[in-house]
């Protein structure tokens, strides 16, 4: 017996050794994946907090510019532009030619006119082939558009612009119901400044025959006297009576959406 109690000895001094080896390889691992996810995470987070001042700052200078309506052959174009730092970040036509084949029309010339604009920052776009009246009515009322930009951006600074500037970022837009008229619908929708109405514009009017003529009169006298009265309160444009009546009531459902 007692030549065996060495080598039990040693035998039991290397079974506790490799069991402590064992264990050191299982617990070693387990620090590894938390480190590893704690320092993938960070620089998550860095790239998050530098991308959002970028995007809220951008939305915040934007401001929206409408062209005068340009009348054509097959109705009335007219094209909005959001501008952003001084350059076009989007294009639109709020009014098109529609009805019959002018609809097809429209749906195809109306996007590819708008991707050029914001491309070319200008009214030097091509037609698009196969709407050639809806093309030319489009580049008219976007260089009235550009104009008007430029015209806003070259006046004269004054010391009331800092707060002019700041409520144009608070400008929003709201169309009224579309009234019926025997000649067609009209639809009013009207810019809000500071609680006052800068802008005001048809979206949709009467057109076709001598509708073309009458809306061509009326509209823009509507919109000057609606920016004058900052109410409904306004005349009706002699000769175009219904497209009057129809104007002063999509504009008051406009304003009763601003809150009166």
């Amino acid at each position: 017996m007692r030549k065996n109690h060495p080598i039990r000895r040693v035998v039991l001094a290397t079974a506790a050794t490799v069991s402590g080896v064992v264990l050191l390889l299982t617990l070693k691992p387990a620090s590894d994946p938390a480190s590893a996810s704690a320092a993938g995470a960070a620089p998550q987070q860095t790239a998050a907090a530098q991308q959002s001042p970028q995007g809220g700052a951008q939305a915040a200078g934007s401001s929206t510019v409408t062209g005068d309506a340009a009348q054509t052959q097959y109705g009335a174009v007219q094209v909005r532009l959001t501008v952003s730092n001084g350059k076009i970040t989007a294009a639109e036509a709020v009014q098109a030619p529609k009805g019959g084949t002018s609809d097809q029309k429209t749906a195809l010339a109306v996007p590819k006119l708008n991707q050029a604009t914001v491309a070319a920052q200008s009214a030097q776009i091509d037609a698009v082939s196969g709407a050639t009246y809806t093309s030319n009515g489009y580049k008219q009322s976007l260089q009235s558009a550009l104009d008007k930009m430029k015209a806003a951006s070259s006046s004269p600074a004054s010391p009331a612009a800092p707060s002019s500037g700041a409520a144009q970022t608070g400008s929003r837009t709201l169309t009224g119901d579309a009234a019926q008229t025997p000649y067609g619908p009209v639809q009013v929708r009207i810019t809000v400044t500071d609680g006052k109405i800068s802008e005001a514009e048809a979206v949709q009017a009467p057109k076709g025959g001598t509708s073309d003529q009458k809306t061509a009169l009326a509209v823009p006298k509507l919109n000057q006297a609606t920016v004058a009265a900052q109410s409904a309160q306004i005349d009706a444009v002699s000769g175009a009576t219904y497209t009057s009546n129809g104007y002063k009531q999509s504009l008051q459902s406009a304003l009763d959406r601003a809150g009166g």
